[in-house]
């Protein structure tokens, strides 16, 4: 049984490394601009699809690897990560009952919480004011949703990966 258990977690493991490769792939200034939280979307793809497996102190972990990937503030992605999976795994049996477009706004508001608490964490390293600009990765984000969420949901069924 604790075989079956562990069943696929080099799958999560690969989603998680595609998606920090793809925060810290240089992208020409517009690119940068919209570019969606890619590692906040797997999270919480993973914490609604298996809340069991992956849990806030994966999210910690995640984020501290983002941290140090870009050069931020050591814990302000870690802790914002923590927070959203905490809300995202306490809420997962209703937001899976959502249809798609309703989960993709509660994905928005997430990763605005997520954008939030790391503006949080510059203000008070006393970084620059951010712009409205600022906040499309959030809107593109949840446009991705569906997108992400499927081939997520593809890939979990092939491999064949559970809780």
């Amino acid at each position: 049984m604790s075989l079956i258990r562990r069943q696929g977690g080099g799958v999560i493991i690969v989603s998680f490394v595609v998606a920090l490769m793809l925060a810290i792939m240089p992208l020409p200034h517009w690119g940068e601009i919209i570019r969606p939280e890619w590692t906040a979307l797997v999270l919480l793809y993973w914490c609604l699809a298996l809340p069991s497996r992956i849990g806030v102190g994966f999210g910690w972990t995640i984020g501290l690897l983002l941290d140090v990937l870009k050069g931020s503030l050591l814990g302000q992605h870690a802790l914002a990560f923590a927070v959203i999976s905490y809300i995202a795994i306490n809420l997962h049996l209703r937001i899976r009952l959502y249809p798609r477009w309703q989960q993709s706004l509660l994905i928005m508001v997430l990763l605005i919480l997520y954008q939030l608490l790391v503006l949080w964490f510059d203000g008070i390293a006393g970084a620059q004011a951010k712009g409205w600009s600022y906040w499309l990765p959030s809107l593109t984000g949840m446009l991705l949703w569906s997108p992400v969420f499927t081939v997520l949901r593809a890939i979990r069924r092939d491999y064949k990966v559970t809780g």
